[in-house]
């Protein structure tokens, strides 16, 4: 768990899915039903998933799936209110530590190409573009670029 000015970072407990459910529906045009993200952080052991507390309110949470040397960030989420704050970028950043943690050498995600916002998240954060997917998102058929970083310049940058 981490302590940040006005927010805890830490491990997604059971109790909190609906909170997460709530945040992925608020966040997504896609999103994750209950039950994909119940197998996901439950009963998947290969993940991490972590929430940003505000207020002890859950205001956003994170995910990735550890596979041998790399970490794929599945979701990154932060309610609409509290966006523009720094939230995800802290996030991020635990992230990766969780990653370096559990022997990542490695990271990758997938991202809407209009979604700028994250973009520059993502790009602060030591990723860059390594492709597309094309008609990646099912529900409008918009691509996604596919994005890495790696130890050194990617994941000691954060």
């Amino acid at each position: 768990m981490r302590a940040l000015s006005d927010v805890v970072i830490r491990r997604a407990e059971r109790g909190d899915l609906e909170d997460i459910h709530y945040c992925e529906n608020s966040s997504f045009d896609l999103p994750w039903s209950y039950a994909m993200l119940y197998d996901d952080i439950i009963e998947n052991d290969n993940t991490v998933y972590l929430v940003v507390e505000k207020d002890g309110t859950i205001i956003g949470y994170g995910g990735m799936w550890i596979i041998l040397d790399e970490a794929h960030i599945t979701n990154v989420c932060i309610l609409p209110a509290y966006r523009g704050r720094g939230y995800a970028y802290a996030l991020m950043k635990e992230l990766n530590r969780a990653a370096k943690e559990h022997g990542a050498d490695a990271m990758s995600l997938e991202v809407r190409v209009s979604n700028k916002a994250a973009l520059r998240l993502y790009k602060k954060c030591g990723f860059s573009i390594h492709g597309i997917r094309k008609r990646y998102y099912s529900n409008n058929g918009e691509d996604a670029y596919v994005m890495w970083t790696e130890r050194g310049p990617g994941l000691e940058a954060l």
